[in-house]
């Protein structure tokens, strides 16, 4: 059964809507939040929702066409309907750099993924260049933000001290990590964002977070205090499983149906590898 529910968030200048679809209600991972901002939307949802997320988006057009869409990144829960609306609404997607030639080409994807999202369709957009605004002329400021994807790229609105942060936030603490994450990386881009101004984080998984720079900045501090008590360990002449099962627990259900491509391990081996900058 789809899930859909609507969200609403209004600081007295502009509203947000978002709506949340999924095949399951398993969690946070296994659903998606789609958000609009007046004329703006931000990322598409999972293919295999599409025919949940035409008719709200359809009904929405009706009050309001849409002017453009951002993506975050190509990862299919948030590109895969992307080709869909472009082809409904004439609109041309915004897509960082990094991730053009993977969205017009289309990439495979891992089974367990594909049951959740569905399959990504291929679609062609334009990169994320020049002077990117609402409708107000309120600016939208892309924030390349790489070590969960290398091209996530969040929204940040200054005015608004708003943040759409693509898969950047999900949680104030993680216990798995994906075999092609680089956390270095993600905590450097964490800090990036902490230089902004923010207040609240859209997050298409975890929803509307109002105290969100400080959901950040708790995120950042966890990340690095794992690293630091598992290097420590290290030093101590524990073994990788010995840090694992410390700092996280067993390795659980998680890595077994994803043949370890989401794993705690993974979290924990690149833990060991940090380095500040």
């Amino acid at each position: 059964m789809a899930i859909r529910n609507q969200y609403r968030y209004d600081n007295g200048e502009h509203s947000v809507i978002g709506t949340r679809f999924g095949r399951f209600n398993l969690g946070i991972n296994t659903s998606f939040i789609v958000y609009r901002i007046g004329d703006t939307q931000i990322d598409t949802g999972p293919s295999n929702q599409w025919r949940h997320i035409r008719k709200v988006l359809q009904r929405e057009w009706q009050t309001r066409p849409l002017r453009q869409l951002l993506i975050t990144h190509h990862h299919e829960d948030h590109s895969g309907n992307a080709a869909r609306i472009a082809r409904i609404t004439g609109v041309r997607p915004l897509a960082p750099v990094q991730g053009q030639d993977k969205l017009a080409r289309g990439y495979r994807t891992p089974l367990l993924q594909k049951i959740i999202w569905g399959s990504p369709h291929p679609v062609a957009t334009d990169s994320l260049h020049g002077q990117i605004t609402l409708t107000d002329g309120s600016p939208v400021i892309p924030v390349h933000t790489p070590g969960h994807a290398k091209d996530l790229t969040c929204f940040f609105l200054p005015r608004q001290k708003y943040l759409f942060s693509g898969d950047m936030y999900i949680a104030r603490s993680l216990k798995h990590f994906r075999a092609d994450e680089n956390l270095s990386e993600l905590i450097a881009s964490l800090n990036r964002l902490l230089t902004l101004d923010f207040a609240t984080v859209f997050c298409p998984h975890r929803g509307i977070v109002e105290d969100g720079y400080q959901a950040i900045l708790d995120k950042r501090n966890n990340l690095v205090m794992l690293c630091e008590k598992a290097q420590a360990m290290q030093q101590q002449g524990a073994s990788e499983d010995d840090i694992l099962v410390s700092l996280l627990g067993p390795e659980d259900m998680m890595a077994r149906i994803t043949s370890g491509n989401l794993s705690k391990r993974n979290l924990i081996r690149e833990a060991l590898r940090y380095s500040p900058e």
